[in-house]
């Protein structure tokens, strides 16, 4: 076999190297990585690392794996150009990779807003290891954190902020927290606990009126107020990174498009992770999907494309988030509507609510609530609904439900 060439170091490129070392095929594997560190855990950029100044990167693997199987590590030197006629990637050093497979492992970058400029000194995206240690080392200076996004990342730094004893406000263009990922339901309890640990929390305000003094920004207009900055956080999501994608002239719309088997619009280039459209079993709508088990598992759907017995990526969405003290834990797609029922926990801030849709569980969030949270995908993963009365007794665990 032809050597592999894997673009982006994230959790998807590197989980596709350890299915390819199990294979024994990745002695023909090139990892290319922007950045020039080892691969790192992402999560807890927005959390301990942000807590302790001590705290250092965690990789997915050290020198000494990649080394023992033989996977050529190129660090710091991104692709530029894939030329898809002559199969070969080249480097921002000049390097030319041939392949025989290619895979397109690039993630998102951070949104950014029209009209405030970049390079200011007090604002902050957190996507890389770079921006993490960049806005760990603010902190020393820093009195209080806005943060522009009610998502997850914006409410996981703003939980961090607060508990280091800063204050923090946050701002949300939408009527709720995390709108377009979790249910009114839960946006309203995890605005309720911000609320309560001190956190200024506005939702359904526009923001500009961005007024800049030399290389920071000193205040900005949120929803008719004039609010003064000392550090910010931008964290108004992310978009897909297919530039290389587009500019090879592969099919792209919101992300890389990529059939069930990750394969793209050229049949020797694969997709996996948070740059990847793809289509959802059950509708067949196309989704794009930022979580590692999402990276996870395409990655692990593409070794078997690649092993040449492809099998189509069927695997259950979960996802998590962890802010201050909420554990957040979601399990399959929230259907657009249906009947929503609360499963109390063993104490008044753990609880699941179960999401039916025509009779059928379809997706069960969780608040400090693992063994829950563990259960629903196990049921999810099996297509069984317990009766909606006994499920939500929590004298019953939904365990008991799982053959």
């Amino acid at each position: 076999m032809t050597d592999i060439v894997i673009v982006g170091g994230g959790h998807a490129g590197v989980q596709l190297c350890g299915a390819l070392a199990a294979t024994g095929l990745s002695a023909r594997v090139h990892l290319v990585c922007e950045e020039p560190v080892l691969p790192y855990q992402r999560p807890p950029l927005s959390k301990g690392y942000q807590k302790n100044a001590d705290a250092t990167l965690q990789w997915h693997r050290g020198d000494a794996w990649f080394a023992e199987h033989g996977i050529t590590l190129h660090l710091g030197d991104p692709a530029i150009a894939v030329d898809r006629a002559g199969r070969s990637v080249t480097l921002a050093s000049g390097r030319v990779l041939p392949y025989g497979w290619l895979v397109l492992a690039t993630g998102t970058r951070a949104r950014r807003l029209p009209h405030l400029p970049d390079g200011l000194a007090n604002v902050h995206v957190l996507r890389t290891a770079a921006d993490a240690e960049r806005l760990r080392a603010a902190w020393a200076g820093s009195r209080s954190l806005t943060v522009l996004g009610g998502g997850f990342i914006g409410l996981e730094v703003a939980a961090t902020a607060r508990a280091l004893g800063k204050d923090v406000c946050v701002l949300e263009s939408a009527p709720r927290l995390m709108q377009r990922a979790v249910s009114p339901e839960l946006s309203a309890h995890v605005e309720g606990v911000h609320r309560a640990s001190g956190i200024d929390v506005r939702t359904g305000v526009a923001v500009g009126g961005f007024e800049v003094d030399g290389d920071r920004l000193a205040a900005l207009q949120a929803g008719g107020e004039r609010l003064a900055v000392d550090t910010l956080l931008l964290g108004v999501g992310a978009v897909p990174e297919h530039s290389l994608a587009s500019a090879c002239g592969l099919d792209c719309d919101n992300g890389i498009v990529v059939d069930e088997h990750l394969r793209t619009s050229d049949p020797q280039v694969l997709a996996i992770g948070d740059c990847t459209s793809f289509p959802e079993p059950t509708s067949g709508r196309r989704l794009r999907l930022e979580s590692v088990q999402n990276a996870n598992d395409q990655a692990k759907a593409a070794a078997a494309s690649i092993l040449g017995a492809p099998q189509p990526y069927r695997a259950l969405p979960w996802f998590w988030s962890e802010q201050g003290t909420m554990r957040l834990q979601m399990a399959g797609l929230m259907p657009p509507d249906g009947e929503r029922l609360r499963r109390p926990g063993a104490t008044p801030a753990s609880f699941s609510w179960l999401h039916y849709a025509g009779g059928r569980l379809a997706c069960v969030e969780s608040v400090n609530a693992p063994m829950d949270h563990m259960a629903a995908r196990r049921l999810l993963e099996l297509g069984r609904s317990p009766d909606p009365a006994q499920a939500v007794d929590p004298a019953v665990p939904l365990k008991s439900f799982v053959p």
